[in-house]
């Protein structure tokens, strides 16, 4: 045993095994899943026609939703990843979907554009 293996302690899980892993899984697959939905809900808004200005508000909202849910969803992730339950590769979804509904070309932003697009073809 070298010197340095002596000082750094092993990162093992708290315990639980396998089944509090899969547990910890399965959780932010379902917060990711929520987010997901608000996400895929913004991004299918369409307005009906030039006179419909709530798609915008909805989109805006479900938009918000989103990244509340995936801000949690990175808060959990952080926690799991803390307690070497989970690898760092799971804030890799709630990374994607945060950028996906704040970019400069985020969910808002697309739904807008698309209301545009809806009412200048007409």
């Amino acid at each position: 045993m070298t010197e340095q293996d002596a000082k750094s302690p092993a990162r093992t899980p708290a315990g639980g095994g396998p089944v509090a892993t899969t547990l910890c899984a399965v959780l932010l697959l379902g917060l990711n899943t929520i987010g997901g939905f608000f996400l895929l809900n913004a991004l299918l808004a369409e307005p009906q026609g030039e006179w419909d200005s709530t798609i915008t508000d909805t989109a805006r909202a479900m938009s918000l939703f989103a990244l509340v849910t995936e801000l949690l969803t990175a808060a959990v992730t952080e926690a799991f990843v803390a307690l070497v339950r989970l690898r760092r590769w799971w804030f890799a979804l709630p990374v994607v979907l945060i950028l996906a509904g704040v970019g400069p070309r985020g969910v808002a932003g697309a739904a807008v554009a698309s209301s545009q697009r809806s009412t200048r073809g007409r």
